[in-house]
């Protein structure tokens, strides 16, 4: 029977009404996360030690939270648990089944029973948070999620950002060091040239297509294309400024640096890419085998493809982690030091329907979250994701969100999340992948992107 760590990668995909964030997508799982066979594997909390201070009135008091993240299910019932046994305040756990997360809150504040907390996407705060959010701007952990972790709103806070995500080229750096027969130093790589060499390396070395690139239209129009928009100075705000100019005909595509360097660092893992052959015929579950078993030493992915690797054999003690996707030889770049990360989830309270009484234990849970010694252990090893509070001291345990961990903490990722269109990713996906299978040409893929934003 194979063991598998509960892991809290990103897998929904709210389709809001006007637009979405992309980070982590559940189109890329290997199998059923939920197999009956495997045997689900927890580290031990420590339960002895709780400074937090409970408020007493609150005993008794019913709340709930609806939860968009479908594999932190159980870890969330099993957080709320224990917070009733301190607090004596009874959290029902909802999860968002068949509809996106903004229509079926939506869907209960038109019935008029809202929860009274709600884990959503950025893009779903943004719409809801005005009429319907709870003004959190003055409580105590925004202190703990500087750094352009929180989502503000009109210049308020109304959402507690849940976890970090990131992305990037990843690597298996024993089978780099077996091909090569040396260390591998990932810092030692800084610009696209080095990359490349690097690349050359390994095929001299034996290894005939080193990387692995998604033929997905999720992962073409969004975890790629979106570095075009992300890259501009590395902010959500810088994002939003030069979608803006490209659709207002601003900024012409054909000459915008950052668009010709992406698709210079595009045909870089192109030329590479183990299914070059048919890259369109490309299987997803597979990239993760070749990664874990050796066949290639690079995939580009997120965070959230652990557990394809889990399943492919790789285990917590190996050593994974991540390059940046880059995109010049310029080593000063900010695109070619760091990695994208961000907070994929938020936890927006009801500010419309909730009794006082129920904000209050609400609000107080989000504390305990962040500040309990409980809370702290369980956000990270129940629910095995990564902190977006400077005060918590414990670390993932997988592999790959250990190293995106350490770089967030090292100052070496940044922060930027496009908000597109529902569509982005489909439209644009589709495009890629015509680029991607050698269809169309540079200024064909250009167009279609321009076309795109005109019709906006």
């Amino acid at each position: 029977m194979k063991k598998k760590v509960a892991s809290c990668v990103s897998l929904g995909l709210s389709l809001v009404l006007m637009s979405t964030v992309l980070t982590g997508c559940r189109f890329g799982f290997a199998s059923d996360p939920d197999d009956p066979n495997e045997e689900v594997v927890e580290e031990p909390i420590d339960v002895s030690i709780d400074t937090f201070q409970y408020d007493s009135s609150l005993g008794g008091t019913k709340i709930t939270l609806l939860n968009s993240k479908a594999e932190i299910q159980v870890a969330l019932e099993k957080m709320g648990a224990e917070y009733e046994k301190k607090s004596g305040v009874h959290i029902e756990v909802m999860p968002v089944t068949d509809d996106s997360p903004y229509t079926k809150i939506v869907s209960l504040y038109n019935s008029g029973n809202p929860p009274t907390m709600s884990i959503l996407d950025t893009t779903d705060v943004i719409a809801l948070a005005e009429e319907k959010g709870e003004d959190l701007t003055n409580e105590a952990w925004v202190e703990e999620a500087q750094g352009g972790y929180l989502t503000e709103v009109n210049g308020k806070i109304y959402s507690l950002p849940l976890c970090i995500e990131g992305r990037g080229i990843i690597y298996n750096k024993s089978v780099i060091e077996e091909t090569l027969g040396e260390e591998f130093k990932p810092e030692s790589i800084t610009t696209l040239g080095q990359f490349q060499a690097f690349l050359d390396r390994l095929v001299e070395a034996g290894m005939e297509r080193p990387l692995s690139l998604a033929k997905e239209d999720w992962s073409l129009g969004a975890h790629n294309l979106q570095y075009i928009y992300e890259t501009y100075d590395g902010t959500s705000e810088g994002a939003q400024e030069i979608i803006e100019s490209i659709k207002e005909g601003q900024l012409d595509l054909a000459s915008y640096n950052r668009m010709n360097e992406f698709l210079d660092a595009f045909d870089v893992l192109k030329a590479y890419n183990v299914s070059r052959k048919d890259p369109l015929g490309a299987d997803y579950d597979e990239m993760a085998i070749d990664l874990a078993d050796g066949k290639t030493a690079f995939w580009f992915n997120g965070n959230w493809a652990w557990p394809n690797l889990e399943e492919a054999g790789a285990n917590n003690d190996d050593v994974y982690g991540f390059l940046p996707y880059f995109l010049n030889n310029d080593p000063e770049d900010f695109a070619n030091q760091k990695i994208q990360g961000s907070p994929s989830k938020q936890v927006m309270l009801d500010g419309q329907m909730a009794s006082d009484k129920e904000k209050a234990a609400a609000k107080e849970f989000l504390n305990w979250i962040v500040y309990s010694e409980i809370g702290q252990q369980m956000l990270v090893k129940t629910c095995n994701i990564i902190p977006p509070f400077t005060n918590n001291p414990y670390e993932p345990s997988d592999p790959l969100s250990r190293d995106i961990y350490k770089k967030v903490h090292e100052g070496k990722a940044f922060n930027a999340s496009a908000i597109v269109p529902n569509d982005h990713w489909s439209v644009l996906g589709a495009a890629m992948q015509k680029y991607l299978a050698g269809r169309s040409d540079r200024q064909e893929l250009i167009d279609s992107i321009q076309t795109y934003w005109d019709e906006q």
